[in-house]
């Protein structure tokens, strides 16, 4: 994607969803708690389909063109880009508070962004090529057709009207729509509980938090036979197909891990196509030593950080060790499947160069195969409060990190999608899955 000539203008909005720009100020972008000069070789043009949000409460800083001094903008509010997936941010969007009870921003990623030439410039790279959830590729009538015929082909199973009723025709959820589309991966939500208690969990939250879950989590669970029956069918027809547990509609997985090695092994008595992933917290590490026994292929588990004290003041967890993630990381390397790590970039935390060194170590002691540098979905502000910082440290930036860890471990896939078994077994050579 090509780049702006120079540093966009900083946007704005009157507050009633009209952007403009000031051409007297630079944007800037926010690491950490700062504002921070930014460089045109930062920018990417804001990928298609990506969505603009205005941030009440919440006045924009630049730079002055003349002065070069960091200036606040007081002729609206701050602006941010929720980029399209397989893109992520280098800098949040750069504010000050207005008022002090400004509201809490849902939970989206807050990416800066600019305006130069009749384009929008966001401070990104493109970390994945694959086309999976390109926008335009989408056609809702035909999903909507397909969720009518496959629930009426199979006409009691209440884990399909879950993902056809809520996660494809409400939720508009890409994973959802493409299963329908009988394409790429297909969402197998399992779990109605977690074991853990993620401050900025998509599917819960308590009733007296500032913040609401932006859906709505499983409410049941589905039995192995309900699994088995619309997955079998996509492996065998759907190119590249991959099934996976663990979705942003529910708890997490491993709870109903008996559930899913029955399942598995049922999937696995009609069809060795395709490959059977898992995306979890990585909790239980006996678990997941039982589903690679029964055929997992993949696992994909999620942090925040490598960290143990910024993991756990996030994920605030139940009756499970932070250790514990490595622990699964390294049960599913030594069956030689592919182990991801599902890696929420915040820029200024996860380039923080404590955190660089624990990446390193964990990337070492797990043999780690892939990082899924995903944009983290929650309110910049109100996610280090939470957790208790108020130094984010040296930052190396996350550019730079990106490029340390793939020159010191040229192994490890970069991307924001779980590859099928076609890649896997590409990347895994000599050795067989």
């Amino acid at each position: 994607m090509a780049q702006p000539k120079r540093v966009p203008n900083l946007v704005y909005s009157d507050g009633s969803s009209i952007i403009c720009d000031d051409p007297n100020l630079l944007m800037s972008g926010r690491s950490g708690f700062d504002a921070v000069a930014l460089e045109a070789a930062d920018f990417i043009e804001l990928p298609e389909g990506s969505d603009l949000f205005e941030l009440p409460g919440r006045l924009p800083i630049g730079f002055d063109k003349k002065t070069g001094a960091l200036t606040l903008c007081d002729k609206g509010v701050a602006v941010a880009a929720q980029m399209a997936p397989a893109h992520t941010q280098l800098y949040l969007s750069s504010y000050t508070k207005k008022e002090k009870d400004a509201p809490t921003l849902p939970l989206f990623a807050y990416t800066a962004v600019g305006w130069l030439d009749g384009k929008y410039y966001v401070p990104a790279v493109r970390i994945d090529a694959d086309i999976r959830q390109e926008p335009k590729s989408f056609d809702q009538e035909k999903v909507q057709e397909s969720v009518k015929n496959l629930i009426e082909k199979f006409p009691d199973n209440r884990l399909l009207q879950h993902i056809g009723y809520n996660c494809a025709m409400t939720y508009y959820c890409p994973a959802a729509r493409n299963f329908f589309l009988n394409r790429y991966e297909a969402p197998i939500p399992t779990s109605p509980a977690c074991n853990a208690n993620c401050i900025g969990c998509i599917s819960f939250q308590p009733e007296q938090e500032s913040i609401q879950s932006t859906q709505d989590r499983l409410t049941f669970k589905p039995t192995a036979a309900e699994i088995a029956e619309y997955t079998i069918d996509h492996l065998k027809s759907a190119p590249r197909p991959i099934v996976s547990f663990g979705q942003g509609c529910e708890g997490e997985p491993l709870l109903m891990w008996e559930t899913i090695r029955d399942s598995i092994r049922e999937i696995r008595k009609h069809t060795q196509l395709g490959s059977i992933n898992i995306n979890t917290n990585g909790s239980m590490p006996e678990a997941v030593e039982k589903l690679c026994k029964a055929g997992l292929n993949s696992i994909r588990v999620s942090t925040n950080s490598v960290r143990k004290h910024i993991y756990e003041a996030y994920y605030l967890p139940n009756n499970y060790s932070f250790e514990a993630l490595a622990e699964s990381v390294k049960v599913v390397r030594k069956f030689n499947g592919w182990a991801s790590l599902n890696y929420f970039v915040f820029p200024g935390m996860t380039d923080d160069s404590d955190e660089y060194e624990a990446l390193r170590k964990f990337i070492r002691v797990t043999d780690l195969s892939m990082i899924q540098w995903r944009n983290f979905n929650i309110d910049p502000d109100w996610y280090l409060e939470r957790i208790g910082v108020t130094d984010t440290g040296n930052i190396l930036g996350v550019k730079k990190v990106m490029d340390l860890i793939k020159k010191e471990f040229p192994h490890i896939t970069y991307g924001y999608f779980n590859p099928p078994i076609e890649v896997i077994k590409e990347k895994l050579k000599p050795a067989l899955i």
